[in-house]
């Protein structure tokens, strides 16, 4: 089975993990434990670790992610772990030239046993565009660019001619060679459509809603499948929680999740699973507990629920 099978299978929901993988205030972790706490996710049936990719601190924004660069925060996260998928969430395509992104690729699935996993994003903070003397305005049109030359490059000696990044001539090769596919997950929508979605990407990462909006979305997803004609393709989303000791603390809101007890957890995640939700991302960040408590009781009593 591929890692990304592995994660992702119709009708079924998985469960993976945010970086930093700790409950803090403001915008910079501290990043500990870090590794203890990776072996410990895959231990305890996790079965992926998402990665995010933030260029700048940026203080209006209020959260710099792991800090560290993803490629090589995932070596060495790969470094401590055995199988566990590693996926980005999400490598931003416009501020990365796709050369680098191509060979970064090629050489982490190689180095890994093929454990990687790729969400892609045009990015959330437009105050970093100027920052890479980019235009916030062709974020699209980047986005589109970059994703059809990292394609054309895992081809040998390609051919392409990009808009924005340069061009191959047939003359010259990306080392080292991977021919396998990566999955390729779309954030959010990018700027792009999504029948463009649907079609070129291997599934959809979103954000979390209400069930009723879900319902929406979901519908939108399986009728931009049909109208593509594509075959079923996962639907993946993130979700903030705080996990009380009180197994019956009802839910109240946080950004993007909820606080409640381990029961209804269980409940929430099942009827993600019910609407077709394939896989979620959790993050612990706004936790009034330490992770390491969360993940222990979430690994005991939620992930036996959905192996």
């Amino acid at each position: 089975m591929s890692v990304f099978s592995n994660i992702a299978t119709k009708g079924k929901l998985t469960l993976g993990l945010v970086f930093p993988i700790e409950a803090y205030k403001g915008a910079v972790a501290k990043m500990e434990q870090q590794e203890y706490l990776a072996k410990r996710a895959e231990e305890l049936g996790f079965k992926a670790l998402w990665f995010r990719d933030v260029p700048f601190n940026d203080p209006s924004f209020g959260d710099a992610g792991q800090l560290y660069d993803p490629w090589i925060y995932m070596t060495h996260i790969m470094n401590h772990t055995k199988e566990i998928a590693l996926a980005t969430g999400s490598i931003i395509l416009p501020l990365r030239h796709p050369v680098h992104t191509a060979k970064s690729i090629n050489s982490l699935q190689l180095l890994s046993n093929e454990r990687l996993v790729l969400g892609i994003a045009s990015g959330d903070r437009p105050i970093e565009y100027p920052a890479f003397n980019q235009e916030l305005s062709q974020k699209s049109e980047l986005f589109r660019d970059s994703f059809f030359y990292i394609k054309a490059l895992q081809k040998d000696f390609p051919r392409y001619s990009s808009t924005f990044y340069g061009s191959t001539n047939g003359r010259i090769d990306v080392l080292p060679k991977y021919h396998k596919k990566t999955p390729m997950l779309v954030t959010g929508h990018s700027g792009q459509s999504l029948d463009w979605i649907a079609e070129h990407a291997d599934g959809w990462l979103y954000y979390p809603r209400d069930f009723n909006t879900l319902q929406l979305v979901m519908n939108r997803w399986k009728e931009a499948l049909a109208k593509t004609e594509q075959d079923w393709k996962p639907f993946m989303q993130s979700l903030y929680v705080d996990i009380t000791e009180n197994s019956k603390t009802k839910p109240s809101a946080i950004h993007l999740g909820f606080k409640s007890g381990i029961d209804y957890l269980n409940t929430h995640l099942k009827l993600l699973e019910s609407s077709g939700v394939n896989h979620v991302m959790l993050n612990l960040k706004y936790g009034s507990r330490t992770a390491e408590e969360m993940l222990e009781e979430i690994g005991t009593h939620v992930i036996p629920n959905f192996s």
